[in-house]
């Protein structure tokens, strides 16, 4: 029986934050401008519960955006209590909010652990300090080590979101983040390129001529090869790119950098594109059919973003056609000719 997963989420954005990234408006990211009220929360959750299967299902509440764990002690618990009936209830199973490294401290996971907080996703972004300091994170890869090390002492599941394409960071830097991330345990990450966002100083950077975005075949290029560390290392990929908010989708809020509606797609296009293509190298005869059987789950990664794999192939194939095997799972595939 497949369990289905699903995190009901609510941004608070910005608040907590120490200072500001060199990338970072999470007003214009996130798509919200200010922080929810009780009333507001409780409508989110209601309305997307209404959306949500509940047979077969694990259901969680986020808290995103905002750096949660330097919040007010008392802010903290009054967002939390608002959520705990659910989790009483058995309607919720999880709670889980995203901080920075250097806001976890024993005091603190006493108080989520109270709270039936299940995980807590570190801002980590990159493993290098030259990355670090250059990006205006305020904290050192030292401190993502203690940090990591400590809620996965106190039980919790633990996730590190990383970023590429920061000031100083290259490719070899960032394969070396994800195997850090691999090294410290986390169960789950998030891999989100650079953008250049509007009213951030990384706005200016790019302006003056100082910073360089990714190229959009470069940032899935990278995010590729980074895909498969945590692949092999059983690290649970959440999400590729940022959330495509309407500030984003419109440009409004977007400067410059490899923004894509549909960047997760392009991503896994591309591992496809690896997988599939020594099939155009191997001895069979040119105008051959063939047919690739793949998982149900995959079959449209298989094909392509806008069917590009299915095209390549066609370059040698006279006829190429996939098909589902329900008992083919992750991107193995099996190939027959006609």
């Amino acid at each position: 029986m497949q369990i289905r997963h699903f995190t009901i989420p609510i941004f608070i954005p910005q608040l907590a934050c120490p200072n500001d990234c060199v990338y970072c408006n999470q007003r214009s990211i996130s798509g919200f401008l200010k922080e929810p009220s009780c009333e507001e929360i409780l409508e989110i959750i209601n309305t997307h519960l209404a959306t949500i299967p509940t047979k077969n299902s694990h259901i969680e509440i986020g808290f995103f955006g905002g750096s949660f764990t330097g919040l007010p002690k008392k802010d903290q618990e009054n967002y939390l209590k608002i959520v705990q009936p659910f989790f009483e209830s058995g309607v919720i199973q999880g709670i889980r909010l995203s901080t920075r490294p250097d806001y976890i401290d024993e005091d603190i996971l006493q108080l989520l652990k109270k709270y039936h907080v299940t995980t807590i996703e570190l801002g980590a972004q990159s493993m290098d300090d030259e990355v670090l300091k250059l990006s205006g994170r305020g904290h050192t890869a030292e401190q993502v080590i203690a940090a990591s090390n400590l809620i996965k002492q106190k039980g919790f599941s633990l996730g590190l979101q990383m970023m590429l394409g920061l000031p100083g960071d290259t490719l070899e830097k960032s394969i070396t983040t994800a195997k850090s991330i691999v090294a410290l345990g986390a169960d789950n990450t998030r891999i989100y390129p650079t953008l250049v966002i509007t009213e951030t100083d990384l706005e200016k950077l790019y302006n003056e001529g100082t910073y360089i975005p990714l190229s959009p075949t470069d940032a899935v290029d990278g995010t590729k090869e980074i895909y498969k560390i945590f692949e092999k290392g059983n690290v649970k990929i959440l999400r590729l790119g940022l959330h495509p908010s309407e500030g984003l989708i419109s440009g409004k809020n977007l400067v410059a950098g490899p923004f894509h509606i549909s960047f997760g797609e392009l991503v896994m296009t591309a591992l496809w594109k690896d997988a599939l293509q020594p099939l155009l190298e191997n001895s069979s005869p040119e105008g051959n059919n063939i047919m690739i059987s793949v998982s149900s789950k995959q079959i449209n990664n298989a094909i392509g973003h806008g069917t590009s794999n299915k095209r390549m192939l066609e370059q040698k194939f006279k006829k190429v056609k996939f098909i589902i095997d329900p008992v083919l799972e992750g991107r193995n595939f099996h190939v027959d000719y006609s």
